[in-house]
């Protein structure tokens, strides 16, 4: 899809572009000619993948609102703009309900949802300010479903599709979308850890009978960023194989 879209001249900013979605998100906007942002909380490893992509790097908290608004500040001072944002940043603390320690809730929610918050809320008045601009929100099949052990993660994705929705009617009037994508199951460092006989059992239960490719996401992320989706906001995409 990148072939047929172009983004040249625009400025995207990707959080959590480190590695799996993230990172396929990255490559796929900068094929598309964006000039691409990566952030990461270690800062040798944003760097390094940022090399890798031939983009820029910035380590970034998502949690730290003052590390936020340094990195937020640095790109509008190199750019002068932030174009598309990714909210791609998360963590997960699987545990059963039961189990669930006070730390497993609050740092998937902080997070989560509250990173998402923080990272937004410095750059919808740039894009407020020059009455233009598209938020991707990255959202998770879970959030509609639910899934045992991820009450948190469940909770904070779900949320995440409230806050797309609310945040889209806005800011709409100022020409800005506000869109999210729900993957599925979707091959990644972290599901590569699955059990082979439970990764089976997953794929039985999807439709289309495989896991999904990062770059499957990636791709959806280039329609929402252009402007061939300049009549969508406020919308969930759902990337599942038909798992949902």
């Amino acid at each position: 899809m990148a072939k047929n879209i172009d983004l040249t001249g625009r400025v995207a900013l990707v959080t959590g572009g480190t590695r799996g979605i993230g990172k396929a998100i990255a490559a796929a906007l900068k094929e598309a000619g964006a000039t691409v942002y990566i952030t990461g909380t270690n800062e040798e490893k944003t760097k390094k993948a940022a090399e890798e992509l031939g983009v820029n790097g910035i380590k970034m908290n998502v949690c730290d609102r003052e590390e936020v608004k340094k990195a937020v500040s640095e790109i509008v001072e190199n750019e002068g703009k932030i174009d598309i944002l990714v909210n791609n940043a998360g963590i997960t603390r699987d545990t059963l309900f039961v189990r669930m320690k006070d730390e497993d809730w609050d740092s998937v929610i902080e997070t989560n949802l509250t990173g998402i918050y923080n990272v937004t809320r410095q750059i919808v008045p740039l894009m407020v300010k020059k009455r233009s601009g598209t938020i991707i929100n990255i959202s998770s099949v879970v959030g509609f479903t639910g899934n045992p052990g991820q009450v948190n993660y469940a909770s904070a994705k779900a949320a995440l599709v409230g806050f797309t929705k609310s945040l889209a009617k806005e800011v709409a009037p100022r020409g800005i979308r506000v869109n999210a994508i729900a993957p599925g199951y979707i091959t990644t460092d972290m599901t590569q850890k699955i059990p082979q006989k439970i990764k089976e059992t997953l794929i039985k239960s999807i439709p289309m009978r495989r896991e999904g490719k990062p770059s499957e996401v990636a791709d959806v992320v280039l329609f929402l960023a252009s402007d061939m989706s300049s009549y969508v906001t406020g919308t969930t995409i759902h990337v599942n194989g038909g798992l949902f």
